[in-house]
């Protein structure tokens, strides 16, 4: 197996901090690119996410390869699993979110389904796929796995140590620096939000309230 590297670089704690007040739907504004493909969702409900993206390449539903990347985890961390387009095995569990969860892991993103659903809800942890499955993984390795490696998600390239943004409406992942980038002005956009919203409701006019473009 390729790419087993623990890395080094942790994200910058205050930028984790504004980025977790930010509405992440807020930088749908702004930016085009980032965001995962929309059947990627949450299997739990009211979930608010980010960390740094622990990246792994399943092959040929090799489970080893998981289980080498939850062995890299830390606190914060998001295991993001690439799957080849395979949309029948699941490589997440019941134990595998158990590993993850006791190593600190703020979530997990898999561009495939999961399995144990029930246990995933009452464990608590943070999980985006495109469904579930009965049919798992299997313990066997296969060469074209990999750990901390470029991995393609939900048509996303995601490089080890990105910045996982994930919430009920879907997942977000942008380089440490294209995140520092916007956060101010999306934060700055959340703030002015209520009082649009309380202008429309007290009866103002739309066309006063919000931008149009209206000559």
């Amino acid at each position: 197996m390729n790419g087993t590297v623990r890395l080094t670089q942790a994200l910058d704690a205050e930028l984790v901090s504004r980025l977790q007040s930010v509405s992440f739907p807020t930088i749908g504004h702004f930016l085009e690119e980032g965001f995962l493909d929309s059947g990627i969702r949450s299997m739990l409900r009211n979930v608010h996410l980010v960390g740094r993206a622990v990246t792994v390449r399943v092959a040929s539903a090799d489970a080893f390869a998981t289980n080498r990347a939850l062995a890299l985890l830390e606190p914060g961390d998001v295991l993001v699993i690439e799957t080849g387009h395979d949309t029948t095995h699941a490589p997440v569990g019941a134990v595998t979110a158990c590993a993850a969860q006791c190593a600190g892991a703020a979530g997990i993103v898999v561009d495939g389904v999961v399995t144990d659903i029930v246990e995933l809800r009452g464990a608590g942890l943070p999980v985006f796929a495109r469904g579930t499955s009965v049919l798992t993984a299997k313990r066997k390795l296969d060469a074209n796995s990999a750990v901390n490696v470029p991995v393609l998600c939900g048509g996303v390239m995601v490089n080890p140590g990105d910045v996982v943004m994930a919430d009920d409406n879907g997942v977000l992942v942008l380089s440490p620096e294209e995140a520092a980038a916007i956060v101010d002005l999306a934060l700055s956009t959340d703030r002015a939000e209520p009082d649009i919203l309380r202008r429309l409701r007290s009866g103002e006019a739309i066309d006063t309230v919000l931008p149009g473009g209206m000559e």
